[in-house]
């Protein structure tokens, strides 16, 4: 359900569970961890989905079983927030729930015009994950991200785009063009140069 393509320095790792909306179970969630720790050795790290949703978080039968509490969710963003090279969170569709925490751990989010962005902890009972408040509040600011933890919002990419959630919009057909252009120097650099500059803007 985790499928992981590799071309040279560039690392595909996609969510294919499209009949249940790319939701995650526990082995979903280890399997995108352990791609995200083997990534030091790639240049760049591009997360997305099959189908037309990038996740609808937490499966949730799962997540009633225990999921929402399991310390993979941290494991896998605090993963990606620790990779050397460029992480990239293509954004096919809507992200939900617990998936945004792979997302918000990402250094760019790429998003097609109908993807949407909600965390509906509060409706479902649920605490997010410690990373993700700050690393969301970081992006849009206190008060947004109290609109989408506490408030229940749903983002359309259009205000995800103008709050800084997401960093560019772009349509179905050229998401993947738009990856590589972004990929292109960083692939072509230097590993030390090109970790030293990634270090060099704030997280």
């Amino acid at each position: 359900m985790i499928r992981l393509e590799k071309d040279g320095g560039l690392w595909f790792a996609t969510i294919d569970r499209t009949d249940k909306a790319n939701s995650l179970t526990e082995p979903m969630l280890t399997e995108l961890a352990e791609i995200a720790e083997a990534a030091q050795e790639a240049r760049v790290l591009v997360l997305t989905g099959a189908g037309s949703v990038f996740s609808a978080g937490a499966d949730l039968e799962a997540a009633r079983a225990g999921l929402a509490l399991s310390p993979v969710w941290e494991r896998l963003s605090g993963a990606i927030a620790a990779l050397p090279g460029l992480s990239i969170a293509a954004l096919n569709g809507t992200v939900a729930g617990g998936a945004m925490g792979m997302v918000l751990a990402c250094d760019m989010r790429i998003a097609v015009p109908t993807a949407k962005a909600f965390y509906p902890v509060m409706k479902l009972g649920f605490l997010p994950q410690p990373s993700d408040p700050p690393r969301l509040a970081q992006l849009v600011g206190p008060s947004r991200a109290k609109m989408i933890f506490v408030g229940g919002a749903k983002i359309d990419a259009a205000t995800a785009l103008s709050w800084g959630l997401f960093d560019q919009l772009t349509e179905p057909d050229s998401l993947m063009d738009e990856v590589r252009a972004l990929s292109a120097d960083i692939l072509n650099a230097k590993q030390d140069h090109a970790t030293t500059i990634k270090r060099m803007c704030p997280s």
